[in-house]
C-alpha cells in the first residue's frame, strides 16, 4: 500500500517502489538542508513509521524476513561466532609476520609505498565476554537526533559519491530494520546486522544513516567512555565481519577499540 508523505515537511520530487511486501518512497534527489531536516523526519517517524535512509535506490537485494531478525538470541550467536573467529585468528595472534613474510606477501612494486602490516594481538578476551554496556542516557548528552543530524552533515560533506543518492522513506518499525527491508546489497550477514543494530539503538541511541555500495554509516548518541566498554563493543564490531574491522585496513584491534571512545558515528564496509 503507498502511504501518506509527512505534510509538514517539504520534500522534494519522487516516486514509490515495491521493495517486498512494503512501497518505499525515494526522492529523485537528495534534498536542500537534508542534515536539518534529518531531526524532522525522525520525529515525524515516531507517527508516521517512515525512516529516512540515504541510499543508491537501485542498489538493493532481496528484502530480509524481519522474523528472522527476530529470533536471533544475540549474545549467544556471537559467543558461537567469537569463539569461532578467535580458533581461526589466534596463530595469527600469537605468531607476528616477521618482515620477510610481509614482504613475500606484498608485490615487489608496491612495496616502497606500503607500511608493513601492524601487528593486532587480537581482542583481550578468552572467552566472549558479553554485550558491551551502554552509554548512560542522562539527558544531558546530545539526543540521537541530533547525533544523527551531525552524521548526516558528515557524510554529505565528505561522502564522494552521496551526490548520486536519495532520500528513502521506508516504512518500519524502528531505524535498525531498514536495511533488512529495503534488502540492501551488500556481502553483510544482514539479519546478524540488524540485530546488532537493534541492540545499539537501546543501548547507544544508535541510528541507521546511510547505506550505500557496501558501506553503512550509523550515528551513536551514547558512544562508550571507558575503554573497557569500548573493547567489547569493538569485539561485536569485528563480529559484525565488516572488511574494514577485520581486515582492511589490517588495523590491530586495541588501536580500534580505543578509536571507539567517544565515537559518534561508525562506519562499516564488505568488499
Amino acid at each position: 500500500m503507498v502511504f501518506s508523505l509527512p505534510n509538514e515537511i517539504s520534500l522534494p520530487s519522487g516516486r514509490f517502489e515495491t521493495r517486498g511486501e512494503v512501497e518505499v518512497w525515494f526522492s529523485d534527489e537528495l534534498p536542500d538542508g537534508l542534515a536539518e531536516l534529518w531531526p524532522r523526519l525522525l520525529e515525524s517517524a515516531e507517527v508516521t513509521g517512515l525512516y529516512p535512509f540515504i541510499c543508491w535506490p537501485d542498489d538493493h537485494g532481496r528484502p530480509e524476513d524481519l522474523g528472522e531478525i527476530d529470533a536471533i538470541r544475540l549474545d549467544a550467536v556471537l559467543a558461537a561466532d567469537f569463539a569461532e573467529y578467535r580458533r581461526q585468528r589466534l596463530p595469527r595472534w600469537s605468531n607476528p609476520v616477521s618482515d620477510e613474510e610481509w614482504a613475500a606477501s606484498v608485490p615487489e612494486e608496491v612495496r616502497e609505498y606500503v607500511a608493513p602490516w601492524p601487528h593486532d594481538p587480537g581482542p583481550p578476551f578468552e572467552s566472549w565476554p558479553g554485550l558491551a554496556a551502554g552509554g548512560a542516557d542522562t539527558g544531558a548528552g546530545v539526543s540521537p537526533d541530533e547525533a544523527a543530524r551531525r552524521t548526516v552533515a558528515d557524510v554529505l560533506g565528505t561522502e564522494p559519491f552521496v551526490h548520486t543518492c536519495s532520500l528513502a522513506l521506508v516504512p518500519a518499525r524502528r531505524s535498525a530494520d531498514v536495511p533488512a527491508i529495503l534488502g540492501w546489497a551488500a556481502e553483510a550477514p544482514l539479519p546478524l546486522m540488524c540485530a546488532l543494530l537493534r541492540s545499539w539503538e537501546e543501548r547507544f541511541g544508535a541510528r541507521v544513516v546511510a547505506g550505500f555500495g557496501s558501506a553503512l554509516t550509523v550515528s551513536v548518541a551514547r558512544p562508550p567512555l571507558d575503554v573497557g566498554d569500548a573493547e567489547r563493543l569493538a569485539l561485536e564490531h569485528v563480529l559484525s565481519t565488516a572488511d574494514n574491522i577485520v581486515d582492511d585496513p589490517p588495523t590491530p584491534f586495541p588501536e580500534y577499540a580505543n578509536g571507539l571512545v567517544g565515537q559518534s558515528s561508525w562506519r562499516f564496509w564488505w568488499d
